[in-house]
């Protein structure tokens, strides 16, 4: 076979193989290594097109490799038929495979043969597609390259400075150091000025990490996460919900707290349809949040149900933050597709977004900053309650998605959101993984997966603003578009010389 034929080959199992570097696995050197070595088959590239086809390649073995539970959830839970459900989740990852061979495009475009102006560029141009895949279409950037590098990467010291995008930015630039500045070609003061930079950059992440950018504010307190386990399946009919009311029941009696959360939907009806002795219950044993849907009349605002976290505690009226970044098939319908939902079990899938700005609920002396499932994968949106909130919490219902990757990737993630903001990050789940995660990114404890527990910390509430949180994306977006600077003048001054 012939250097041509392998070329696809070898791209797409470059992309499989970076997935090895997220959690659970974490070896976290690989996608610099796989991002190296895509940069140098865009380097030998023959043309913007064969580029990106090579980006789009390496990008569907990210993704079908990374986010095959998709599948999981469409078929196994939502009751799809098995083709069809093969084919969305070939579909979706085909589609994000779209913005790697977009960057691979824009690289080969203005390519000038600088090893530090095309290591800026295919930096540059990475980071920008990410940033892209993250917002367009109400955004997934789910496996964005910075995810990688949660604690014990140097790299996660950068959090709290240019966010996971920023991340992204500093492991793309060592990605094209060692694949256009590491060759036998270059000069000796070249070598030296790459490998310098290939260190400087994970020191100072390691330096950032020592930074206490923000600071202890009020008491420490106890909280209990609750995990019910409760099977999906059967969830939301009549005769199933008291089982779930009782689970929780039981699991708030074993782990009293001075907070109690749980999960998404942890109550599985209307707010309305909640019988009035349990809502006592839970205010009696609380202060709990809990997820819930509730109707308009509930909530107060016009249209359909809202996917709701629920604050209950005594001598308080009930507050709640309402879900403002919903799933696209999971919570809504986008226009023109409800034939595709017609061919799933769905319940509860109209609801309407909440408020983009919401204050943080006022509970067990903090100030929480909620927000629900795959919400904390966009750090702009959480830096909304910031800087007034003491305390991230995230209530999800993983048992969409079964015994797979996601559980671990999502905790991940939330990893990257607690070092973004210097917050504690909480999160309660149906299935897994509940967990506490400390303002540095470390795990303060976490329950096995698929098991009905209950997980009892001492968690800490903080005060301050990270850069991040006053910045947010801005500044890794930025400095992505002066990285492709000197790849654009030297090309411009190649024609015009």
């Amino acid at each position: 076979m012939n250097r041509a034929r392998l070329l696809p080959v070898a791209a797409f199992l470059l992309g499989a193989l970076s997935v090895l570097g997220y959690a659970p696995f974490a070896l976290f050197p690989l996608p610099v290594l796989s991002l190296a070595a895509l940069f140098l088959l865009w380097r030998g590239a023959a043309s913007a097109r064969s580029a990106a086809w090579l980006g789009w390649l390496w990008g569907c073995g990210v993704f079908l490799c990374g986010v095959s539970w998709v599948y999981i959830s469409l078929h196994d839970m939502a009751g799809m038929f098995a083709p069809v459900a093969a084919g969305a989740t070939l579909a979706l990852c085909m589609y994000m495979a779209l913005f790697p061979a977009l960057a691979g495009a824009l690289f080969a475009r203005l390519r000038s043969g600088r090893p530090f102006a095309d290591t800026l560029l295919a930096a540059g141009s990475w980071t920008l597609s990410e940033w892209l895949r993250g917002w367009l279409l109400t955004g997934f950037p789910w496996l964005a390259s910075g995810y990688a590098h949660t604690p014990p990467s140097p790299l996660a010291g950068y959090a709290a400075v240019v966010g996971v995008y920023g991340i992204g930015l500093f492991a793309a630039i060592m990605a094209g150091l060692i694949a256009f500045g590491l060759q036998r070609r270059q000069t000796r003061g070249t070598w030296m000025a790459v490998v310098a930079v290939l260190l400087l950059i994970p020191a100072c992440g390691a330096l950032l990490t020592r930074m206490d950018w923000t600071q202890p504010q009020g008491e420490p307190l106890t909280v209990s996460l609750l995990q019910g386990n409760v099977p999906q399946d059967g969830k939301w009919n009549a005769d199933r919900i008291s089982y779930s009311l009782a689970t929780y029941a039981e699991l708030l009696h074993a782990h009293p707290a001075q907070l109690v959360v749980m999960p998404e939907t942890a109550l599985p009806m209307l707010l309305d349809h909640v019988p009035r002795d349990y809502l006592a219950m839970l205010m009696d044993k609380g202060p709990v949040l809990t997820g819930v849907a509730a109707t308009a009349r509930e909530s107060g605002y016009p249209g359909g149900p809202l996917n709701i976290a629920l604050a209950i505690s005594q001598g308080q009226e009930l507050q709640y933050y309402a879900k403002t970044h919903l799933v696209p098939f999971g919570e809504y319908i986008p226009p023109g597709f409800a034939w595709f939902m017609d061919m799933m079990h769905m319940p509860m899938a109209d609801f309407i977004p909440g408020p983009r700005v919401q204050k943080p609920l006022e509970i067990a002396g903090q100030q929480i900053a909620a927000n629900i499932c795959y919400e904390d994968l966009f750090g702009e949106e959480i830096i909304r309650a910031l800087p007034q909130a003491t305390l991230l919490i995230n209530l999800s219902n993983t048992a969409w998605f079964g015994d797979s990757l996601a559980q671990p990737q999502h905790l991940q993630i939330a990893r990257l959101r607690a070092l973004e903001t210097g917050r504690t990050m909480l999160r309660a789940t149906n299935t897994g993984m509940t967990a506490a995660i400390a303002p540095d990114g470390r795990i303060i404890g976490v329950l096995p997966p698929f098991i009905s527990a209950g997980l009892t910390v001492e968690v800490q509430g903080y005060g301050g603003t990270t850069p991040y949180v006053r910045w947010g994306n801005k500044l890794a977006v930025t400095l992505a578009l002066l990285a492709l600077l000197p790849a654009w003048r030297a090309r411009r001054n190649a024609r015009t010389g």
